[in-house]
């Protein structure tokens, strides 16, 4: 057969091409080449009956093989099945996507610390306002410590009777070795209210952001416990930044500053007791802080009595009312609600993330109170004052990525 001779042949693809091909797709023409011959198919104009578009899945016994010695052609063997159908006959794909179960746990746990973390500051900046209101109007910081306690066991007792909480399993080992956890959390609460009972908010916080400072010298001299050097350099800047805070704060107040510093110290304590004390007890972070507040407020009620007194309390508390009016009662349950609040979402959190990322989180809620109470207060700051706050507050940074 010579070159471009017509050529005649059936095959299982030719009820395709009549249909859309017509009669004259039977005729093939072929070329010869120094090894074989080819086989190409006359291409002429098509006419569609159909206007849509057509999708060709697969395709099969596309060519034939060439016997060289007969020149006979042969179909090839079916290797896929070939289908054929309308755009409006297609039927859609299912595609079925999942999420990697650790992405999905990563992001939940991401979420959730920054929720702990936004409702933990919230709720410190709201104690703090507050807090200073009522001791601006009421200056009876050990009732005021008190009563932040006595509502924290209420609101815990009250959870723990209709089953919102459920109550621990303690006995008599675990508050024992919570006794000298209590006796440190109440100096240092009582502590601190004293201190912002003098001076302004923004002053205690700066003066308590150097509480790194006394948590390595009291573990280096009395714990015998070493550190590397990164952690003593970054105690630099955390005391100089507070000692240059202090020299320049305009209202500065001995009883005040010396609060401060005593509540930095108790809570160095608490942390240590806390550690060595509550070593392989089961009572999770919610439940702990509960328990410790009761403890407390049975430790401080007698001292606060002793200190004050009820008729001093009476007198305050009806000259505060007579200025302020009703609204002093709801600052004070304000206050006493929101200080629990923001020490159980603190205790709470500690189950979920690191003491590094807890530090942190530490030092950003310093920055907030510190900040917010300077715009709600208008306490006024020289430049100096606030570059000391600066440095003391980046050295306590520091010092959280030292530890690590």
């Amino acid at each position: 057969m010579s070159a471009g001779q017509s050529y005649t042949t059936s095959t299982p693809f030719d009820h395709l091409q009549k249909q859309f091909l017509g009669a004259t797709a039977n005729h093939y023409y072929f070329s010869s080449f120094p090894s074989k011959q080819i086989a190409f198919r006359k291409c002429e104009k098509i006419k569609f009956a159909s206007q849509k578009p057509l999708y060709i899945s697969a395709v099969s016994n596309f060519g034939y093989n060439i016997d060289e010695s007969n020149e006979v052609s042969k179909p090839r063997e079916s290797l896929v099945q070939c289908n054929a159908y309308e755009a409006h006959r297609s039927e859609p794909i299912p595609i079925s996507i999942e999420f990697d179960q650790e992405v999905q746990q990563a992001a939940a746990q991401k979420l959730k610390i920054g929720i702990y973390f936004a409702t933990w500051w919230s709720l410190n900046v709201v104690f703090n306002i507050y807090n200073k209101k009522v001791l601006n109007a009421f200056p009876f910081p050990w009732l005021t410590s008190t009563l932040s306690l006595a509502a924290g066991s209420l609101l815990m007792l009250v959870s723990w009777a209709t089953r919102i909480a459920e109550p621990p399993k303690t006995d008599f080992e675990f508050w024992k070795s919570l006794l000298p956890v209590a006796v440190a959390h109440t100096i240092g609460h009582v502590a601190a209210t004293v201190s912002m009972s003098k001076v302004a908010v923004s002053f205690t916080h700066i003066i308590k952001s150097g509480e790194p400072a006394f948590s390595v010298l009291v573990s280096r001299f009395l714990l015998g416990e070493a550190f590397p050097l990164p952690v003593y350099l970054s105690l630099l800047p955390i005391i100089g930044g507070c000692a240059l805070s202090a020299v320049t704060e305009l209202n500065f107040n001995m009883t005040g500053f010396m609060g401060a510093m005593i509540s930095n110290l108790a809570f160095v304590f608490r942390n240590i007791f806390s550690k060595k004390g509550m070593n392989g007890k089961s009572v999770g972070g919610m439940n702990y802080y509960a328990c410790l507040s009761m403890l407390s407020l049975l430790i401080l009620t007698p001292f606060a009595i002793a200190v004050e007194g009820p008729q001093l309390w009476a007198i305050g508390w009806q000259e505060a009312v007579s200025q302020i009016g009703p609204n002093f009662v709801w600052w004070v349950v304000a206050q006493s609600v929101f200080y629990h609040l923001y020490n159980q979402v603190s205790y709470m959190s500690l189950n979920e993330i690191s003491p590094l990322t807890f530090s942190i989180g530490n030092t950003m809620k310093r920055i907030s109170v510190i900040v917010s109470s300077i715009i709600i207060f208008h306490t006024p700051v020289q430049p100096i004052n606030a570059l000391g706050a600066a440095i003391a507050i980046l050295g306590t940074f520091l010092y959280s990525q030292a530890k690590q």
